[in-house]
């Protein structure tokens, strides 16, 4: 059995307030292969900061601690912010949630993507746009050579985080966090943006982080899930496995989601005291 791509146990990410020092990560633990792994749960759950975390962009005053805290061998606490800067892009990648955010308003989607590439690796300017080009066509954008030439805000939100992606995986990492990556597309685009992360992810063999709200999105996309609340995991299982789920919060996330045969008059409000009382 091959060693886990990215071992973490007992992570915790800090940040001081006026009432003492807050975790908002509080004890973390996991593993993963190169496989596709979804952590789920409320909003301001810890699922993003864990994935910030795990790439070192916490900045001060927040803190980050673990017992353990290795990807593929390498003990990422003891890393300087030089040597990260050498694993970000080139062998973990983290796609953020909104493009228009995320890309810069003055550079060509062409010279961003060959950023991206040339930051890790020395190529001569025509393999860099070759290479530039057959990304944009992996991820399914018609025309690629028009488009390397656009700005951001030429472009759509579908066709952005296409570029975000493609951003991410001209380096050719070893893991990917994708956080968010579809939440403000149309279900129609959404589908497309997936299946293009997907097909990426098993060519390569990539380990995947995909985090998201969205339960039957990750249940059917994902091979394991970790439910997050209040910075902890308070369950993990098969994604097959996840109407199974037992924890209280788990179940309650459940039953709150509406369905195309929806029969109640109104959705169920989660009982925080069937967990929070512990």
């Amino acid at each position: 059995m091959s060693a886990p791509l990215l071992e973490i146990e007992n992570l915790r990410v800090s940040f001081p307030t006026q009432k003492g020092i807050i975790d908002v990560v509080r004890g973390v633990s996991f593993t993963l292969g190169r496989e596709r792994l979804g952590i789920v749960g409320e909003s301001g759950s810890g699922k993003s900061m864990t994935g910030r975390a795990i790439l070192k962009l916490i900045r001060a005053p927040g803190t980050i601690r673990a017992d353990t805290f290795r990807f593929d061998g390498i003990d990422l606490l003891k890393q300087t912010e030089k040597a990260m800067r050498r694993i970000r892009g080139a062998r973990i990648s983290m796609v953020m949630q909104d493009p228009k955010f995320s890309l810069n308003p003055v550079m060509t989607v062409g010279e961003q993507i060959a950023e991206a590439l040339q930051t890790h690796q020395r190529l001569s300017r025509r393999e860099t746009q070759k290479r530039v080009l057959t990304m944009l066509e992996a991820v399914r954008i018609d025309d690629p050579e028009r488009v390397a030439g656009l700005y951001p805000h030429e472009i759509s939100g579908g066709m952005g985080q296409r570029v975000m992606i493609a951003m991410m995986l001209i380096p050719e990492p070893d893991l990917l966090i994708a956080d968010e990556p579809t939440s403000a597309l149309d279900v129609s685009v959404q589908a497309q943006v997936l299946d293009i992360i997907d097909e990426q992810v098993r060519r390569k063999g990539m380990g995947l982080i995909f985090i998201s709200h969205d339960l039957n999105l990750v249940s059917s996309y994902c091979d394991r899930i970790l439910v997050m609340n209040t910075g902890e995991i308070v369950e993990e299982c098969q994604a097959g496995e996840l109407r199974n789920a037992v924890h209280p919060y788990t179940r309650g996330l459940i039953a709150a989601i509406p369905r195309l045969d929806e029969t109640r008059d109104e959705l169920p409000v989660l009982d925080r005291s069937a967990w929070v009382a512990k």
